[in-house]
C-alpha cells in the first residue's frame, strides 16, 4: 500500500512540476513577444525611394517591390500561418499539419509559437534564447538554448525571415551593409552585437524576392554537429499588406541549392500585421 501511495504522490508532483514548467514558458513567450513589441517605433519614418541611392541595383529592385513609397516603416511584423512542419528525413518526412504565430523584430529577436495538429500534439516555440517543444503540452520532447550555438543559429533564421516578411527592418543604417553577388542577387550583412549573418536575395524581372539563401550555424546533419551549412527558402503569393508587398507562401529547409535539400518547412501565411504603437 505504502508503495501504491508514494507511486501516485511521485506521479502527481510530477505532473504539477510539468504543469508550472509549461506555465513559466508560456509566461517566457509572453513577456519576449511584448518585448518585441515595443521595439516598433512610435513614430516610424516613410519610405522614400532616394534611401536606396547608394544600394546595389539588385537590392534597388527588392525594396522597391517589397516597399511602397510612402509607406511607414515599420520593421516588426506578426506573422499568422498555417501549413505543414516535418520531424522526419528527406526520405520519410511524415508531413503535418501546423499552424503558428510569430512575432519578427530583426535584428533583435523573434518568437514563433507553433501547434501540429494531428498526428503527435506537438506544441511549443523557438526565440533566439531557446527552443521548447512538448507533447500534449506538457511532455518535453525538445528543450535546448541559452548557448552560443542556439544564439548563432536563431540570429541566421530570424535575420533571413526579416528579408522574407520584414524589408523595413533592413534599410541601410548601423549595422547593416548591402553588396551585390551577381545582376539579380543581392547580400544583406547585419551585424549585431558579436553577431554576424550575411544573407542573399534573388530577385526576378519585376524585383519580387523568389529566394532567400545563406549558410546557417546548423547542427541538422548526421553528426549533430554544429556548423555551417547552406539553408533557404522559396517564396512565392505576394500580396499588398499596409504599403508592402510581401509572400504568403514559403517553403523553407537545410542543405538549400544541394540535391540534399529537405523542405520542411511549407508555410501558408493567413495574415502578416506590421502593428503601429500608439503614443
Amino acid at each position: 500500500m505504502n508503495f501504491i501511495f508514494a507511486f501516485f504522490a511521485a506521479l502527481v508532483l510530477g505532473l504539477i512540476s510539468l504543469m508550472v514548467l509549461s506555465l513559466l514558458d508560456r509566461r517566457a513567450d509572453r513577456s519576449e513577444w511584448n518585448r518585441l513589441a515595443a521595439l516598433q517605433p512610435e513614430d516610424p519614418e516613410i519610405f522614400d525611394p532616394e534611401m536606396l541611392a547608394d544600394l546595389p541595383r539588385p537590392a534597388q529592385r527588392y525594396f522597391a517591390y517589397t516597399i511602397f513609397t510612402g509607406a511607414p516603416l515599420l520593421p516588426v511584423a506578426v506573422i499568422e500561418m498555417t501549413g505543414q512542419f516535418s520531424l522526419g528525413t528527406k526520405n520519410e518526412p511524415h508531413y503535418q499539419p501546423m499552424e503558428a504565430r510569430q512575432i519578427l523584430a530583426a535584428p533583435e529577436g523573434f518568437v514563433w509559437s507553433m501547434r501540429m495538429r494531428g498526428g503527435m500534439p506537438v506544441s511549443g516555440s523557438d526565440s533566439a534564447s531557446w527552443t521548447r517543444f512538448r507533447v500534449f503540452g506538457l511532455i518535453p520532447v525538445a528543450r535546448c538554448g541559452g548557448d552560443p550555438d542556439h544564439t548563432r543559429s536563431a540570429f541566421g533564421r530570424y535575420v533571413a525571415e526579416a528579408v522574407i516578411w520584414a524589408p523595413a527592418a533592413l534599410l541601410p543604417g548601423p549595422g547593416i551593409t548591402w553588396s551585390a553577388v551577381d545582376q539579380d542577387t543581392a547580400r544583406v550583412t547585419i551585424t549585431h552585437g558579436e553577431l554576424e549573418q550575411a544573407v542573399d536575395v534573388t530577385v526576378d524581372q519585376e524585383g519580387r524576392p523568389v529566394e532567400v539563401s545563406f549558410q546557417r550555424w546548423s547542427n541538422a546533419n548526421p553528426g549533430k554537429v554544429h556548423r555551417l551549412q547552406p539553408f533557404g527558402a522559396f517564396m512565392s503569393d505576394f500580396r499588398e499588406v499596409d504599403g508592402y508587398r510581401l509572400p504568403f507562401r514559403v517553403e523553407a529547409g537545410n542543405m538549400f541549392g544541394t540535391d540534399k535539400y529537405f523542405p520542411f518547412y511549407l508555410a501558408n501565411v493567413t495574415d502578416i500585421r506590421l502593428p503601429e504603437v500608439q503614443p
